[in-house]
């Protein structure tokens, strides 16, 4: 079939706007008493918290935020129906604080609860039972410790409750916000667990788990709603991780849940928004269900009454659970789904009278008619490690020969799931086949797999995404001269990789966000996240101030090659990244505007890591638009 061919039998083109606009609705969240539901969905050109009546429709809903500048992604009830609480930052600089709303009176100004100095942010907060009115804090005032504070909802009075002894430490409290356990960050990157005497402050050590296998760190860490147990997702005596219960008096191991030849999905333990990685009941605290990787999610529930529930949920969807909320009965439940084409579908569900109805689809304005399947791929590395990916191929079009994409994910230890992509489905529209792979590295496929990646950026983990494009070459889907590399973060730090490691591999690339110099971006990463990474960077890359290290990461390092660059090259960058700074990708361009080299760059003065505002994501995917369609050959100029 000719390349015109396959243009003319594609769906309609779809508007950028329409892959990149804010959903219509996202990340809904019923009230602990069941009669309402917050809810985010677009005003003033930003992303909102609204609130209705759980029997109402979104036009009687009222908008309780007003943030014009930059959109709202993480909100929260609180045990009091007048308040609610939300996190937000300035432009992307990832410095959060917690602000309060009156659901009184929506239209005053919100509360700033948490005014810190710059560099100072909110990491995590939480409601406790036993201190009505109150919520626990975790917050870095003092700039290398995470200490816990207590701040009174309603006045934003502010108390220390428990400050870390080292930065490496983490106080874990119980329900009431009593310290249970102490976990700490060994030099050597393994985790140690000790008990800790609420009363005293005495620490009894218990265990010692893990290491360079658990590179973000052993995740999750959650005591048990009666405090004699720690949760913890470990590996034991298996290649997969599995969830585990450690007892506070006998250090004793108990799986809590496992699924053979499956690891526990820890994605949602880092990212806001995402999937948990443990469903808990929302009055009690106790586990309900974990998720594990598969070619699609694997939900393993444990607790009897959600095993009943979950059966009624499952009825609604023939895909899998994403988010899921409930009032304090557990009889009211408000539960989105995950799907490669008709993503959060949102269902209200009563488990007393058995009552179902949708409450919203996230995408209305796309049919998933128009939208390509995402299919679950796996082929073996050059070494013989097994791995795992998907496959999105154009709709109405015969799958040989096409011009290809490979879209690299970030991390290195995240992964790509069987979920609604926007950038897949925005390529694949575009007349690409998209191939994302789970190189080594990737969370979620086992100790052996992860490990694997040690020492092994810009070289054997490079070789996977090599061997993936070999594969869908070898398989012909996949046209070996238009094969294009696009990322984000350390997937930016791959295509900037494949441009220079292997120049004459890659017909165009995108580098979002990405590393050029391994060291700077170590060196200039916020001062609190130092002390944890060495089970990650510094086991995984080196540590620069170590001069052998640090030439060993030069050598791996794009900016250190970047005379070998000779592929059309796009560059987009936040001004305000605090994980990638702007160095890092302004060094490269203007080392390839001195030799004359033509780099498309785009930078947005009011994003950090990652484009946030709808403007700056059009722009973005206009630009990729452009570059693919001028160096791969696909349908381009739509939007």
């Amino acid at each position: 079939m000719t390349d015109t061919a396959r243009v003319a039998t594609l769906p309609r083109p779809i508007e950028v706007e329409e892959f990149f606009a804010d959903p219509a609705f996202s990340h809904p969240s019923i009230s602990p008493d069941g009669t309402r539901l917050a809810y985010l969905a677009p005003r003033y050109g930003r992303t909102q918290v609204w609130v209705r009546g759980i029997d109402e429709e979104h036009a009687d809903a009222v908008c309780v935020t007003h943030d014009a500048r930059r959109g709202i992604t993480t909100f929260s009830w609180t045990d009091d129906p007048r308040w609610l609480l939300y996190l937000q930052d300035t432009d992307g600089n990832e410095d959060w604080h917690l602000h309060r709303v009156d659901l009184g009176a929506p239209d005053t100004p919100a509360v700033d609860l948490t005014p810190l100095p710059a560099g100072s942010r909110v990491v995590g907060f939480e409601p406790v039972r036993s201190a009505p009115g109150y919520v626990l804090v975790s917050m870095n005032r003092r700039p290398m410790f995470l200490d816990l504070f207590w701040v009174e909802v309603a006045t934003g009075e502010t108390t220390v409750h428990l400050e870390q002894p080292e930065p490496r430490g983490d106080f874990l409290v119980d329900r009431d916000g009593r310290a249970a356990f102490y976990s700490y960050l060994a030099d050597d990157g393994a985790q140690e667990f000790s008990a800790v005497d609420a009363e005293t402050g005495q620490m009894r050590f218990l265990r010692r788990v893990g290491g360079p296998e658990h590179p973000t760190g052993v995740q999750p860490q959650k005591v048990t709603p009666d405090g004699t147990g720690l949760l913890v997702g470990i590996y034991q005596d298996s290649d997969d991780l599995r969830l585990v219960r450690i007892d506070r008096e006998t250090g004793e191991e108990t799986v809590v849940a496992a699924v053979e030849g499956r690891s526990l999905d820890i994605m949602g333990t880092a990212a806001p928004g995402m999937p948990p990685t443990v469903y808990t009941d929302r009055r009690t605290g106790e586990v309900l269900a974990a998720r594990f990787v598969g070619d699609r999610p694997v939900i393993e529930v444990v607790d009897p009454h959600f095993a009943e529930v979950y059966a009624a949920l499952s009825q609604l969807s023939d895909s899998g659970l994403g988010t899921v909320s409930s009032d304090e009965s557990g009889q009211r439940w408000v539960a989105s789904f995950i799907h490669d084409r008709e993503p959060g579908l949102t269902w209200f569900y009563d488990h007393g009278t058995g009552e179902s109805r949708l409450l919203f689809r996230p995408l209305p304005h796309l049919d998933p008619a128009d939208l390509a399947p995402r299919t679950p791929v796996g082929f073996p590395a050059r070494d013989g490690l097994p791995l795992h990916g998907f496959l999105t191929l154009p709709v109405g079009v015969e799958p040989t020969g096409l011009p290809l994409v490979l879209v690299v994910h970030g991390g290195p230890w995240a992964h790509d799931t069987w979920s609604y992509d926007p950038e897949a489905q925005f390529l694949t529209n575009r007349g690409y086949a998209v191939l994302q792979v789970n190189f080594r590295g990737s969370s979620g496929y086992g100790r052996r797999h992860t490990l694997a990646a040690i020492g092994e950026l810009a070289a054997a983990m490079h070789d996977d995404l090599l061997d993936a494009v070999d594969w869908a070459v070898g398989e012909g889907y996949a046209d070996p001269e238009r094969v294009g590399i696009y990322g984000g973060s350390y997937g930016g730090y791959t295509a900037l990789v494949g441009v220079t490691v292997t120049p004459d591999r890659f017909a165009a690339a995108v580098d979002y966000v990405g590393i050029s110099d391994l060291a700077n971006f170590m060196r200039t990463l916020p001062p609190f996240v130092t002390p944890y990474m060495v089970a990650n960077w510094y086991r995984y890359v080196g540590d620069p101030a170590v001069p052998e290290q640090e030439a060993d990461m030069l050598a791996r390092s794009p900016i250190t090659m970047v005379d070998r660059i000779r592929t059309p090259l796009l560059v987009a960058q936040g001004a305000n990244d605090a994980r990638v700074v702007q160095a890092e990708s302004d060094n490269i361009v203007a080392s390839l505007r001195e030799r004359g080299v033509p780099v498309e760059y785009l930078v947005a003065e009011d994003e950090g890591h990652g484009f946030a505002n709808p403007e700056n994501r059009f722009r973005l995917y206009r630009a990729i638009e452009r570059h693919f369609a001028e160096h791969l050959g696909g349908r381009g100029g739509i939007g």
